[in-house]
């Protein structure tokens, strides 16, 4: 039997609709379709505002009370539950784009001309909070939120949930793959939502990228020489919210060249997750796991797999849930014990 998401998964905010309800102009919008056009994780990442300026503050519920039996003529003691808070920060991802404006006028279409040139900074900052995503670590450069590496990075069961998130290691939602050595990668399942996993903006302010045309300005070169130009700023605030470990599967030490990779550790992955109807689910791997798999599902050599076309973009999935490449992952993790 197929595992198919929620009814209601396809209703939580992705990034694209959260900017074009703040920003009816529609410039926002534009710039995130573009970033959803190079790297998939985004097409299915739930964002939410913040409910603090810098970061998210989530009450997490660490222990149920645990009711007796009551022997006649004999009473029972009152318990309650044990909750914890837990603070997930937010950065700030910057740019500037910087065209000469004679360079520009040439084209004959200056606008178009100078989004071209802002394209590569577009792809520069997706793939930064891709990877910011997948392998942040607050630890290491405080200046960015955690990600989800540093959390999920133990294969033992750790008994003891911690209630600082920089600290949380779920071994029991990692599944060793047996690969070996300085060269294999990871493949992770997802449940986005509002209550598993998503990714936060700050109070009172826009989600997505802020894209400030800074107009004409005079521009220098290498020995000092000036001259006129256009400059474009781009500002992305960003978090990530891991609300509920439970919805987060780690396939790791996957050797890079895909001879460890087994459908069973995705079967695995899917029973860990409580129920799938909570959010959005999707598998994320490297391209090169990616391409054998959808080889397989074109093949129809496995039938839990399938491919369709959805608004003209082909889309494989296993047990009827997604499964998406993502560049960002690296081939060259170090496998983990």
């Amino acid at each position: 039997m197929a595992f198919v998401p929620g009814v209601n998964a396809t209703n939580y905010p992705t990034l694209t609709d959260v900017a074009k309800r703040l920003d009816p102009d529609g410039k926002v919008a534009k710039i995130v379709e573009l970033l959803t056009e190079t790297n998939e994780i985004l097409d299915d990442a739930v964002w939410l505002e913040s409910n603090l300026p810098t970061g998210h503050r989530t009450t997490v519920r660490t222990d149920i009370p645990s009711p007796v039996w009551r022997r006649l003529n004999y009473g029972v003691k009152p318990t309650k539950s044990k909750t914890t808070q837990v603070d997930d920060t937010i950065g700030m991802l910057e740019d500037y784009a910087e065209v000469d404006k004679d360079l520009a006028m040439l084209n004959g279409n200056t606008a178009e001309f100078r989004m071209s040139e802002d394209r590569p900074h577009i792809e520069g900052l997706n793939q930064t909070l891709s990877t910011t995503i997948l392998y942040g670590d607050t630890t290491v450069d405080p200046e960015k939120f955690m990600g989800l590496t540093p959390r999920y990075n133990v294969l033992a069961i750790n008994t003891t949930k911690i209630g600082n998130a920089n600290a949380q290691t779920y071994g029991e939602h990692v599944i060793g793959a047996g690969g070996t050595g300085s060269d294999t990668c990871s493949i992770w399942l997802i449940v986005w939502g509002p209550n598993t996993v998503f990714m936060t903006f700050p109070k009172g302010s826009k989600a997505g990228i802020l894209h400030e045309d800074l107009g004409e300005v005079t521009l220098f070169d290498d020995d000092g020489g000036r001259f006129q130009g256009y400059r474009t700023h781009y500002q992305w605030k960003a978090g990530m919210c891991v609300r509920d470990w439970r919805y987060v599967v780690r396939i790791a030490n996957e050797e890079a060249d895909g001879t460890t990779f087994d459908y069973k550790n995705m079967v695995k992955a899917l029973y860990r997750i409580p129920t799938l109807g909570m959010g959005r689910a999707a598998f994320y791997m490297p391209r090169q796991i990616m391409a054998q798999v959808a080889i397989d599902a074109a093949e129809k050599s496995n039938a839990a797999l399938s491919l369709n076309e959805v608004f003209g973009k082909r889309v494989v999935s296993f047990w009827g849930v997604p499964l998406r490449q993502v560049d960002s992952l690296l081939l060259t993790e170090t496998a983990i014990t």
